[in-house]
């Protein structure tokens, strides 16, 4: 049975106000730190010992012993993965992919033109990486979920060589469901690797794994250790950890969703956190009795900590969600769904009650790869943008001289020479327009 931990406005008050209270609910889930070198180990192994080290570590991390065979899944495994998919999991994988799809291309910007006052112009493009990749982690459970959260943005984005890497298990295979899903998804391979050294093979490519430009995904601390470790070698979508959600409540709230809600997201592991925030200290006790009433027969709900807070007014709860930056945020009852206007930082705002987290989780059509441990004060949720580089295509054009007269004194000042005389010749200007540079 599950009990949360209750802090009052004097608890809040006593650990320093709403800034010290956000992070003393961060500190009550694991951080990376404890992981580290054991991550930059395995990286350097399998970057320098190619398949042979990758291999090693997923036989003694992943598999038992078991060799996995090769490390690519075979065209025809996939496609009997899919055919073998249950009628009703393959209708909701279909129903989340499109959702997901749609507002994924709802992203995708055009390139356009911006012409400047003297005359050049600069065409922003958005272009797709040329190879990218997604983990979805093993653990507890098969996530084709995840699978759609990002082969969906991936294509979206316009990337066409999209791979699936997951854990395999003890008998060597990856999941049949992780499988079906890749295949309805459209996924270029998926690969029979997991953990840190997955990571290290898509930064840094083996003998029979090509290196990506992009890996994204969720996945425990080592894995998310590695993609910090590898991150400027390729691109990642930022340190996917444990999962969090924060509930602002008002006294009309329903507190059996609510708690629901919070044993949902408790399901994730036993790293997650879970937060409900509210002023009203008799609606807290009645969410309390029904996390623990409900706890006691969902054994899969394990957070790390879960913690009711009452605060002194709703500006305080809004203040402290803030803070806290969540990966997600509920907002419910009237008091509470009136702040979504104001909401910056939160990884996605769910709101309403029947908004449940775990429709943005499967179906609703947002992204469920969310920034976690408080990124979400920068951090953004998974999608195309993740997948595209932005680039600049100039046409200066007649505007030549107009921008060598500009910028001739500080290539200057800079003490580039070279930099000047390059303008120069393109534009040639008086000599005492360029500030009697010789170049």
């Amino acid at each position: 049975m599950l009990s949360c931990e209750r802090l009052n406005p004097l608890d809040v008050e006593s650990h320093g106000g709403v800034r010290a209270t956000a992070r003393h609910l961060r500190s009550l889930a694991p951080t990376a730190d404890s992981v580290t070198e054991v991550v930059r180990d395995i990286i350097a192994a399998v970057r320098t010992g190619g398949d042979a080290a990758l291999r090693a570590h997923t036989m003694r991390l992943d598999t038992a012993g078991t060799d996995p065979g090769t490390l690519l899944v075979p065209d025809e495994t996939l496609e009997r993965s899919l055919d073998a998919l249950e009628p009703g999991v393959r209708a909701a994988l279909e129903q989340a992919i499109a959702n997901v799809m749609t507002v994924c291309q709802a992203q995708v910007s055009e390139d356009h033109d911006v012409v400047l006052a003297q005359g050049q112009v600069v065409r922003l493009r958005e272009v797709p990486v040329q190879r990218a990749a997604v983990y979805v982690p093993g653990g507890r459970a098969p996530y084709p979920s995840t699978v759609v959260m990002g082969v969906v943005a991936a294509r979206a984005a316009g990337v066409i060589d999209v791979v699936v890497c997951a854990p395999p298990g003890p008998d060597g295979e990856v999941n049949p469901l992780i499988l079906g899903a890749s295949r309805l998804c459209g996924a270029a391979g998926v690969y029979r690797m997991g953990g840190a050294q997955a990571i290290a093979a898509l930064a840094y490519g083996t003998e029979s794994v090509p290196a990506v430009d992009v890996i994204v995904g969720p996945g425990n601390l080592y894995v998310q250790e590695a993609k910090r470790q590898v991150s400027g070698v390729v691109g990642i979508d930022g340190f996917a950890g444990p999962s969090d959600l924060l509930v602002i409540a008002g006294p009309d709230a329903p507190a059996h969703l609510v708690a629901l809600d919070l044993l949902a997201q408790a399901e994730h592991g036993p790293e997650s956190l879970v937060v409900a925030v509210s002023r009203d200290a008799p609606w807290l006790d009645q969410l309390a009795d029904w996390v623990e009433r409900y706890s006691e027969h969902r054994p899969t709900a394990t957070p790390a900590a879960c913690v009711l807070v009452q605060t002194a007014d709703a500006h305080d709860a809004f203040d402290l969600a803030d803070e806290f930056a969540p990966e997600h945020l509920q907002l419910v009852g009237a008091e509470a769904e009136a702040l979504a206007p104001r909401v910056r930082r939160a990884g996605c705002v769910l709101v309403g009650w029947p908004s449940g987290t775990a429709f943005g989780d499967y179906i609703a059509g947002s992204n469920h790869v969310l920034p976690t441990g408080g990124a979400a004060r920068f951090g953004s949720a998974l999608g195309p943008r993740h997948f595209r580089r932005r680039m600049s295509e100039v046409h200066v054009g007649g505007a030549a001289a107009a921008l060598a007269v500009a910028a001739l004194p500080l290539a200057q000042a800079e003490g580039f020479p070279v930099h000047a005389e390059s303008m120069r010749a393109r534009a040639p200007v008086p000599e005492e327009e360029s500030d009697g540079s010789q170049g």
